[in-house]
């Protein structure tokens, strides 16, 4: 009976999200039941294809993802797959008419990291932030405003800017083992070798416009998603705080993280400010 399948592919999704990300897995929790699946089940999905294209070393990376890619396909083809993250997947999919171009744009910049090393030009760079983050935060955005086109169309430059500064943390937060254990870097026009304070407050400054305009976008979100979104929102905003506050050799050599009893302080704070609508 496919129902117990779909029932096995959504807990796969759920295990997924909370082995590979508490905070996200957090956040998560924080939204209504009725949409909280689903991104779960868009998280699996992004996850799966980030893991094949930065973890597996020791095989073929490349015949992988082409496999992947290929079951996906097929996935949202025929509404079912064997592999239980992309059966839950193209659930979500079709149930909220997630455009076909979104998961398209994705893939090709997760694909871009099998072999693409350097982002030398500013075009390059937002290509990539556009198919590998952007695009995931207007997925979860066709979830939470149900499929409603009008309401999407509204909230999509905020969902996108939000997607691209939580992508930009990442980056800043992960430029040691992008660099060291990929060989890769994001940032255009940045010597990663001489990384200043210059620099790096240049960095910072573009995220904190990202987040401004993801802040104004959360505060129209309906109210089964905004307090979820604002907790992802909160943490990404303190570990930027905390690379803002970080030397920039520091940055080079160690990975910033929050420790998992200021994530709950933070949760209490941000409902505290949920309630009282200090958003």
């Amino acid at each position: 009976m496919k129902a117990l399948f779909d029932i096995v592919s959504h807990k796969c999704s759920m295990a997924v999200t909370a082995s590979y990300s508490t905070s996200f897995s957090l956040a998560t929790k924080m939204l209504a039941r009725s949409i909280r699946q689903d991104i779960y089940n868009i998280y699996g999905f992004v996850r799966f294809a980030d893991e094949i294209v930065d973890s597996f070393h020791d095989y073929d990376k490349t015949a992988l993802f082409n496999r992947f890619e290929e079951d996906l396909e097929l996935a949202i083809a025929h509404k079912i797959s064997l592999n239980p993250i992309l059966n839950a997947f193209q659930e979500t999919y079709h149930k909220y008419h997630i455009d076909k171009h979104l998961v398209d744009s994705f893939m090709k910049s997760m694909r871009l990291d099998l072999h693409k090393t350097d982002y030398l030009t500013e075009s390059d760079y937002k290509m990539y932030i556009y198919g590998s983050a952007d695009v995931v935060g207007l997925m979860c955005l066709k979830v939470f405003v149900k499929g409603d086109q009008e309401k999407y169309e509204n909230l999509k430059e905020g969902a996108m800017s939000l997607g691209s500064a939580f992508q930009k943390v990442n980056f800043l937060r992960d430029l040691k083992a992008d660099y060291e254990d990929l060989s890769r870097t994001y940032f255009p026009n940045t010597n990663l070798n001489q990384l200043d304070e210059t620099s790096k407050q240049k960095i910072i400054d573009d995220i904190e416009h990202d987040f401004t305009l993801g802040l104004k976008g959360i505060k129209e979100l309906p109210i089964e998603a905004k307090f979820g979104v604002f907790m992802a929102y909160r943490y990404y905003n303190q570990l930027l705080k905390k690379l803002k506050s970080t030397p920039a050799l520091d940055i080079k050599s160690t990975r910033i993280r929050v420790p998992n009893y200021k994530k709950f302080e933070l949760l209490t704070r941000s409902y505290v400010k949920y309630q009282l609508n200090l958003m």
